[in-house]
């Protein structure tokens, strides 16, 4: 049982440029998604759909940074070091949904999908 560092800090960078992550650093490894098939006369099994592999998170914006080059981020590579020493990496990836800055706090959510994010120790 592990007693040491597990959360609190990420370090990203997208094509090798590095960003600074303001929080909320999420991600699915997850390559399929499971639903229960049920019938009137009771529970017949399941049904497995593939999902899309996911990282997310808050960036700062940066005053050197636009933030309209994530919107076109299409095929790129992200990886993250997590506090408990992991290394989570998605290939192939593209942003989703567009980016609104909130600057009050100079941020603003990202989410890439792709086919594969995977987690390593680093």
């Amino acid at each position: 049982m592990s007693r040491g560092l597990l959360a609190g800090t990420a370090s990203v960078t997208v094509d090798g440029t590095t960003y600074m992550v303001e929080g909320a650093f999420k991600y699915r490894p997850s390559t399929v998604k499971r639903e229960t098939l049920t019938g009137m006369d009771g529970v017949h099994g399941y049904k497995e759909t593939p999902v899309a592999g996911a990282i997310s998170m808050s960036l700062r914006d940066a005053g050197d940074f636009l933030v309209a080059t994530v919107n076109g981020m299409r095929n790129v590579t992200v990886v993250a070091q997590l506090a408990n020493g992991k290394l989570i990496t998605g290939s192939g990836m593209w942003s989703v949904d567009d980016q609104e800055v909130d600057s009050a706090d100079a941020k603003f959510d990202v989410r890439f999908e792709g086919p594969t994010v995977t987690e390593s120790r680093a």
